[in-house]
Formats: C-alpha cells, sequence, structure tokens
C-alpha cells in the first residue's frame, strides 16, 4: 500500500516543493566531507543514514562518492530521496529502505560514515542505547559518526528547562520521545565502549522555519570518528583557514 497522510506521519512534511528541513546538508557533515570526506578509504566508501527523511545529508554523501544506504519510516521520504538522488545524478549510489532503526542489522567494521539526525530521540531511550552501540560497533577503522538528538532545552519536551520555554513547539514534536539530558549525548560518546573520538559537540537553540509554522528545538549535535583515527579536520568552520595562494 503506498503512503499517505493517514499513514504516514511525515507525508505532508516531505510531500511539499519545499521539502521540510531543506536540502541543504547538516553544517558540520558537509564541513567535514569538504575537508575529509573524498580522502578515507579508497572508492569503497560506504555509508548508512539513519532517519534519512527527504534526503538532505543522504545526497551530500552520495554526491561525495559514499554509496548511501538510507533508512527511514517515511515512505514519501524515501521516495522524495529517489527522486533527488535521479536529478542529481547519484541515483546508482542511493539506496532507500523503509525500515525500524531498532529492527536492522549492523554489520561490524562496515561503514566509513554512519549518520542519524533526529533518530535517537523518536524511540525509547533503552532502544536507543542498543541502537547507539550498534552504530558504533559498525563503524570502520576510518569511520565518521554524525548524530543529532532533541534535547530537554526544546520547548516541546516537557521537563526543565524547556518547559519553561514560551518559544513555538514544532508540529512534529509528538514523534520525538526521548529528550536527551544535558552532556548525555557526550557522555555516551566517551563511554570506552563507543571507541569514539570527538571531533565537535554542541548544545544549542535552533530556529526552524522549514516545516509548519516557524518553531524553536534544542539540539545536541555530535561528529565523531574511530578513536585512533585522525583525519585532517580543520573545525566548521575552520579556525584559522590556510589562505590560498
Amino acid at each position: 500500500m503506498s503512503a499517505s497522510p493517514s499513514t504516514d506521519f511525515f507525508f505532508d512534511a516531505y510531500d511539499r516543493q519545499d521539502i521540510a528541513y531543506g536540502l541543504e546538508p547538516s553544517a558540520a557533515l558537509a564541513a567535514y566531507l569538504t575537508q575529509v570526506g573524498c580522502e578515507t578509504s579508497g572508492g569503497n566508501r560506504r555509508a548508512i543514514d539513519l532517519g534519512a527523511g527527504a534526503g538532505r545529508d543522504s545526497l551530500a554523501l552520495a554526491a561525495a562518492g559514499y554509496a548511501v544506504e538510507s533508512v527511514d519510516l517515511s515512505e514519501r521520504g524515501l521516495a522524495r530521496i529517489a527522486e533527488r538522488a535521479t536529478e542529481r545524478n547519484v541515483g546508482e549510489r542511493v539506496t532507500t529502505r523503509l525500515a525500524d532503526v531498532r529492527k536492522i542489522e549492523f554489520p561490524k567494521d562496515a561503514y566509513n560514515a554512519v549518520i542519524a539526525t533526529t533518530v535517537l530521540d523518536h524511540i525509547p531511550a533503552s532502544d536507543a542505547a542498543i541502537v547507539w552501540q550498534r552504530m558504533c560497533d559498525s563503524l570502520s577503522e576510518s569511520g565518521f559518526l554524525y548524530v543529532q538528538v532533541h534535547t530537554t532545552e526544546d520547548p516541546g519536551s516537557g521537563v526543565s528547562p524547556g518547559d519553561r520555554s514560551k518559544q513555538p513547539v514544532s508540529e512534529t514534536a509528538g514523534a520525538v520521545i526521548n529528550y536527551f539530558s544535558p552532556n548525555q549525548l557526550a557522555a555516551m560518546a566517551i563511554d570506552p565502549k563507543s571507541k569514539l573520538r570527538i571531533l565537535r559537540y554542541e548544545e544549542r537553540l535552533e530556529w526552524d522555519y522549514t516545516h509548519g509554522a516557524e518553531h524553536q528545538h534544542g539540539k545536541a549535535v555530535l561528529l565523531a570518528v574511530r578513536a585512533g583515527f585522525h583525519p585532517k579536520w580543520y573545525g566548521q568552520p575552520a579556525a584559522f583557514p590556510r589562505e590560498e595562494k
């Protein structure tokens, strides 16, 4: 059965021409791909984009030469990814998969990039811990991890400090069931079992104008690599970039 507004929670958000969340890749991810993404793993770079939405990060990864598996529960979102990939001549590098991230296999040491943008906050905390470890274990020796989650600063969180916010709440806030507390995502990343090295971490408030009425989010954003891997990362934005000669 094809997706419809009654069966796909994000159908309306992804069905519009001006797709929710836009088509520009996440800024830190884009910076990493520019600086490092094409320098590792030869021509066999593999990526998995969990909760791929309408594909902004999947498309950037494909353009950088990765073979990308885009996973989401929104059938309409996956259809838009396939459309956009074909339009951008990277269709052969993108595979879409309608699946719950809790029910898929993560082969060990298989991926050069694992992306999870607002996924771990859409499943119960106990499940998120399991999926997180599977994500980490699936990274290759030169792999990188990019994760975003909603935090308790979000006006939709219902707990402090978000519950004190007077800012407008996203119309899709009902899909977020696991708001992350301060430093929680960072603590997961530095756990020895994760085998990660943090390149960038921040917690912030951001305004979102890409779907529904304007609203605010509380976000935690993590960019990390496999422990022991030292790519040529200069920051986002790059600090004191080298001048062009």
